[in-house]
Formats: C-alpha cells, sequence, structure tokens
C-alpha cells in the first residue's frame, strides 16, 4: 500500500504590498524608525529616494497611495537593517545608535553606516543590510 499524502496545510494568502493600506503600514513602520534613529527629513528622504518634500510630507501624513517597487524595496532594506540591529545588540538604545557610530568594517572603512546610506543608492541601502545579516550568521 502506498503512503498517504501529508494533509495539506492551509497557506496564508499572499500579501498584496500594492494596496494603500500596505503602503501607509509600511510607512508607520519607516516613520518609526526614522523616529528612533532620530533621522531629519532630508535623510528619511534620501533613504526613501524621494526628491519631493510634498510628497515625503502626504506620505508622514499616512496619506500614502500604492508604493513603487524602487520604494518597496527601499523600505524592506530598511526594515531588515532596523530588524538585524535589535537582534544583535543588547538594547533598543544600542540598535538606534549604531547607525550613526563610525564603523571600520570593509563595508565603512571609518565611516557610519548612516553616511553610507547617504548616498542614496539603493545598492548601499542593500550592502548595510548584507553586512547586518552576515553578523548575526
Amino acid at each position: 500500500m502506498a503512503p498517504r499524502p501529508a494533509a495539506a496545510r492551509p497557506q496564508p494568502a499572499p500579501i498584496d504590498l500594492g494596496t494603500r493600506e500596505s503602503a501607509q503600514a509600511l510607512l508607520r513602520s519607516f516613520f518609526r524608525i526614522v523616529e528612533a534613529w532620530r533621522l531629519g527629513p532630508r535623510e528619511a528622504m534620501t533613504l526613501l529616494g524621494l526628491r519631493s518634500r510634498s510628497t515625503y510630507h502626504v506620505w508622514k501624513e499616512g496619506r500614502a497611495g500604492a508604493l513603487s517597487r524602487d520604494t518597496l524595496e527601499r523600505l524592506s532594506y530598511v526594515l531588515g537593517i532596523w530588524k538585524a540591529l535589535q537582534i544583535l545588540l543588547p538594547t533598543d538604545a544600542a540598535a538606534d545608535a549604531w547607525i550613526r557610530k563610525p564603523n571600520a568594517a570593509p563595508p565603512f572603512g571609518g565611516r557610519s553606516a548612516l553616511e553610507r546610506l547617504m548616498s542614496g543608492n539603493v545598492s548601499d541601502l542593500y550592502e548595510v543590510r548584507r553586512y547586518l545579516d552576515a553578523q548575526r550568521g
């Protein structure tokens, strides 16, 4: 007799990140991180890849529509960086301060992670995230 297949477990429906509700939830998380890291509007806009202050303020007020793929990618990296720091460092204060501290590790060359992130390039967000993920093991 052939073995019976395991009962299929119900899978949660995939999250549609293209909705207005998802955009607003992601941006609420982003702005909490901005506050924790003590970033100014200019720094936050750079992380988001924004040039428009009006768009920034609309998003900050919770009135965002669907976000572009670029913005979703940037948000994903920022949220991942924040989460990795929460795991790696012993306190919230230490995790939030790390972003501004000079770092001798190869990706930073004595600069802080924030200085690297302020280039505005998605690749720099990726590199900081990759560095922290490697530190987590």
